[in-house]
């Protein structure tokens, strides 16, 4: 029985060429039933898949239903509310507000509130609309010559080379049309993010792209001449990222294009190799001082890093330099472990990493704890891509929020999910120019721009509606979270809430006293595995008083 597909094929392939002999017109189905028993012949004497040994042809009925499986999934059998990593729901959000069209929600929600998980924010009687729903901030401590007033939300990183000449094109011009940021990602300062003058927070990863010596190191003075182009705004440090966190990478040399090189400032065609950690320090004071370097070397721009928060005492251990050294970043972004636009092994984005109602919880109440809440501005990436996203971070300590996949998908992506495979149905995760024909510069520059406008004018009405005049009046205790059908808890009870120094006035009577024993500002590694005290049995949760941010 397994082999009736490939014997039928063949024989009809020879009865079909025998009657070409009376009509030419049987070629049609010659060749392609010769092209199935050549197909059927390769499957049945494959050497290491043993599905096509044992059922070969028609094992590749199984590969096109595996194929076309999640795109059936995506628009015949879903939910609108229950897909992965983003619902139907969420992405015709985005796509209604990146197109300029109302999206009112008719007839009540789809959620389930008795879920749990749900999460809400509460409102007030006194509601009222924003004095300045604008939403600015400057980002640039006492060290900053220049600070930068960015928007709340902004781009965040992604590179040329994952991403396409075109999508990076639009992304910057529409950034230049709503005046906030386009973070470069770590593949260097290229042409097309300079094209249009939007504004650029240039990321700078262990590969030091773009500001490198031939052997890979960190070169300054690379930087310093292109940290000086005007249209960088800011300077940020890539540490790790919520997709591969503590991951390198590699670029194979086929893939690096002339282009591609020009902006990594590399040798085209040859394998690009991005080492999981920097070359330019290995301790937490080493990275302050880097970071220091290069807001020097950037003429007073504000500099700073992102990273996925990992062993929460090399957070801390960060903290503890800052106050050793009297540096502060002026920002730090804290990329959830949720995964993110970057290609990964599964363990990694699954299982890998803090995800970001922990990580941003865990590291406002460190920078609260440890006195310099006040020196660095906090921003959050993972997931952001609506008003309520940016509200329940700024609830839990964010100042600023960046988004990656909210603008891919108002470029019109369309969660098929290859963005790895240099096929993106789209255009966008593609360096194929007869692909990339498919962003319109102008057009979807626009589209990103009216999703960004959208997305903080939500915002506003979620700020109004509890009552205040600024997203940074947010605090834990306006965000709820069910628990149980039975169980409703605010954040300020679920997370950590510290009052500003309380790790140097008082730490044991903290629930970070045991991590921030182990914390040491002159290694990542904590003080000594081998006397460190037990805290298997303490989380970064805790049900602390809530106190006002720092």
């Amino acid at each position: 029985m397994r082999f009736i597909p490939l014997v039928a094929a063949m024989v009809l392939a020879v009865v079909t060429a025998l009657l070409c002999w009376f009509s030419l017109y049987w070629l049609f189905a010659v060749i392609p039933l010769a092209v199935m028993s050549v197909v059927g012949l390769a499957d049945l004497l494959h050497a290491t898949d043993p599905l096509r040994r044992n059922y070969p042809l028609t094992v590749r009925f199984r590969y096109l239903l595996e194929w076309i499986g999640p795109f059936m999934r995506s628009y015949i059998v879903e939910g609108d509310e229950k897909s992965l990593p983003f619902s139907r729901d969420i992405r015709g959000m985005i796509y209604s507000r990146s197109l300029g069209e109302g999206e009112p929600k008719a007839f009540g929600s789809e959620l389930d509130f008795d879920e749990s998980g749900y999460t809400w924010i509460h409102h007030s009687i006194a509601a009222r609309p924003p004095s300045d729903p604008d939403f600015r901030i400057t980002i640039g401590g006492p060290r900053c010559t220049r600070p930068y007033s960015a928007s709340v939300l902004n781009i965040s990183a992604m590179s040329f080379g994952s991403i396409g000449a075109n999508a990076v094109e639009a992304l910057n011009l529409g950034a230049k049309l709503g005046g906030f940021a386009h973070d470069t990602g770590e593949g260097g300062l290229s042409q097309y993010h300079l094209a249009h003058g939007g504004d650029i927070v240039w990321e700078i990863a262990s590969g030091y792209f773009g500001c490198r010596t031939p052997d890979g190191r960190f070169d300054p003075e690379r930087f310093r001449d292109q940290a000086a182009l005007e249209q960088v705004k800011m300077i940020n440090i890539k540490l790790s990222q919520g997709a591969k966190p503590g991951h390198g990478g590699m670029l194979p040399g086929p893939k690096v294009t002339p282009e591609i090189a020009a902006a990594r400032g590399i040798e085209p065609w040859k394998d690009c190799i991005s080492p999981p950690a920097h070359s330019s320090f290995s301790t937490p004071v080493g990275l302050l001082e880097f970071t220091a370097q290069l807001r020097d070397l950037s003429g007073g721009k504000p500099a700073g890093f992102k990273l996925a928060i990992g062993h929460p005492w090399e957070f801390l251990a960060i903290c503890k330099a800052m106050l050793k050294t009297g540096i502060h970043p002026d920002f730090i972004i804290i990329d959830g472990g949720e995964g993110g636009t970057g290609a990964a092994p599964h363990e990694l984005p699954d299982h890998v990493g803090m995800p970001l109602v922990d990580a941003l919880a865990f590291a406002h109440a460190a920078l609260c704890g440890s006195g310099v809440r006040d020196h660095v501005m906090l921003g959050a990436s993972g997931k952001i891509v609506s008003g309520f996203s940016l509200a329940r971070s700024m609830a839990l300590g964010a100042d600023f929020c960046n988004a990656a996949r909210g603008f891919m998908f108002s470029l019109g992506c369309v969660q098929s999910m290859r963005c790895h495979t240099g096929t993106c149905p789209t255009g966008i995760t593609t360096q194929d120019p007869l692909r990339q024909r498919a962003i319109v510069v102008p057009t979807h520059a626009q589209r990103v721009h009216n999703f960004h406008a959208a997305t903080v004018a939500k915002l506003a009405e979620i700020v109004g509606a509890a009552g205040l005049d600024h997203p940074d009046e947010l605090r834990p205790e306006h965000l709820y979270m069910r628990l149980t059908p039975n169980e409703i808890r605010s954040a300020a009870d679920l997370y950590p809430q510290l009052k500003p120094g309380a790790l140097l006035d008082a730490p044991e009577e903290t629930p970070f006293a045991a991590l921030w024993e182990l914390a040491d500002p002159e290694r990542f590694a904590p003080k000594s595995i081998a006397e460190r005290p037990d805290i298997s049995g303490r989380s970064v949760r805790a049900t602390v008083k809530s106190q006002p941010r720092g």
